[in-house]
């Protein structure tokens, strides 16, 4: 378990430190964009009231605390599944990822009411009109990896 807790600590500040960062370090929040690498990488800022891609976004303070509760109980099953049915190093590593990022979330949602998304990228003539950061990159890694490595290390029945 200190593996899961190392990993979704610095996964939980890295997300942290680069919303801070881009949020009022850079002033992302009221310039609105900076074009980086154009297409390929972009920071445009969106405040995320909902799930991914703008699913259940109504600004409401009951979708709010609804989906801060959902993140913690997500979170907490997570870490009961590891602890319970430890299938390896790559498993503690996806879940301490899942865990960090979802933490990460929650916290922007405690601050801010949203989550702060500026991370937009683009490629081969698809503009893509979405922004994410690094906790929506580590859920999504986390939770592929807590369904890929589940059961490293034992036999297949």
């Amino acid at each position: 378990m200190r593996l899961v807790f190392w990993v979704g600590l610095c996964t939980f500040l890295i997300d942290q430190v680069t919303k801070y960062w881009v949020v009022h370090g850079m002033n992302l929040a009221q310039i609105g964009s900076i074009d980086l690498f154009p297409p390929y990488l972009n920071l445009r800022m969106a405040w995320n009231y909902g799930i991914n891609f703008g699913l259940m976004a109504q600004d409401s303070p009951l979708t709010r605390w609804v989906l801060i509760a959902v993140a913690l109980v997500i979170s907490g099953a997570v870490l009961w599944w590891v602890y319970r049915d430890p299938a390896g190093r790559w498993q503690k590593i996806s879940a301490g990822l899942l865990v960090g990022g979802a933490l990460g979330n929650v916290i922007d949602r405690l601050i801010y009411g949203a989550v702060a998304d500026f991370l937009n990228m683009s490629c081969c003539g698809l503009n893509n009109p979405y922004a994410f950061n690094v906790a929506d990159i580590a859920v999504f890694a986390g939770a592929l990896g807590m369904v890929l490595f589940s059961h490293d290390g034992k036999k297949a029945s």
